[in-house]
């Protein structure tokens, strides 16, 4: 039975989550503290600096000779069955449509659970449930983002090609009616859509322009090479991830709430 002591450490982990997140979105909508490009410089900020660190921080410390691979797989079946009912309810429902598929497994499945998932199973379950936190996390940003990239970009590709040939077909058929050259001849030049590999291309620059990508990656190596060889990070380096990376949590929910408001002041103005 869960006791009013195990709903208080949650509500102790929580509640300074909240704090940040109401912070940044009180500073943009009611106190006018920052201004829009204000507003980018601090998304920027935590994007390529606290954030990135943050992630490399738990990557690093993770030991993957001891991940709990039932744990990984129970995921991927959840992920997969998930995509299969999004896709039925695209293809058989009225209402139902591959954008909003592909947004509602962006939310139902990758969501920035070291930030808050991190804090909040600690409290309830302890280091163990953090542990899996971080193994869960570290697929997701190698694996599943990369999967979700490569759909979004096939999903604007094949959207931008579609507009293509519909402008390519209003320009013959134009032609055609006119009738200035009825002797001449109409040529229609087939076209193909983007090949595999720009789109695999597409993404892994994409990839690459994303720090967080870097941080999990650079991280996991570290983390391999550490574990199987008893390596220790020098402290001057730890000391200088840290000092930057304890700041991350918070930093990203002020972030999220000058997210918040700036949607707001969009919606009203």
């Amino acid at each position: 039975m869960i006791g009013w002591q195990d709903v208080y450490k949650v509500v102790v982990a929580m509640a300074p989550l909240y704090v940040a997140l109401i912070l940044g979105y009180g500073s943009v909508r009611w106190w006018k503290i920052f201004t829009r490009d204000q507003c980018d410089a601090v998304n920027r900020f935590v994007c390529f600096f606290t954030l990135p660190l943050f992630t490399f921080e738990f990557t690093a410390n993770a030991d993957p000779f001891k991940w709990n691979f039932l744990f990984i797989g129970a995921d991927a079946i959840s992920k997969f069955i998930i995509v299969v009912v999004l896709a039925i309810w695209a293809k058989c429902s009225s209402k139902g449509s591959y954008r909003w598929s592909i947004t509602s497994f962006s939310l139902c499945t990758l969501t920035n659970s070291l930030v808050v998932g991190v804090p909040l199973l600690k409290a309830m379950y302890g280091q163990n449930a953090v542990d899996l936190v971080v193994q869960s996390s570290i697929v997701q940003a190698i694996i599943w983002l990369t999967l979700l990239l490569f759909v979004l970009e096939f999903r604007r590709t094949g959207i931008n090609f579609s507009a293509d040939e519909s402008i390519k077909s209003s320009q013959v058929q134009s032609a055609v009616e006119s009738g200035k050259d009825l002797e001449g001849s109409t040529e229609i030049v087939a076209s193909t859509g983007p090949s595999f590999w720009y789109l695999m291309r597409t993404v892994w620059l994409k990839l690459a322009m994303n720090p967080n990508s870097y941080a999990c990656i650079v991280g996991i190596t570290w983390a391999f090479i550490a574990n199987r060889w008893h390596i220790k990070m020098p402290s001057i380096l730890e000391g200088s991830i840290l000092i930057m990376s304890k700041a991350g949590t918070g930093t990203a929910m002020f972030s999220m709430g000058i997210f918040m408001a700036l949607q707001v002041l969009e919606i009203l103005n």
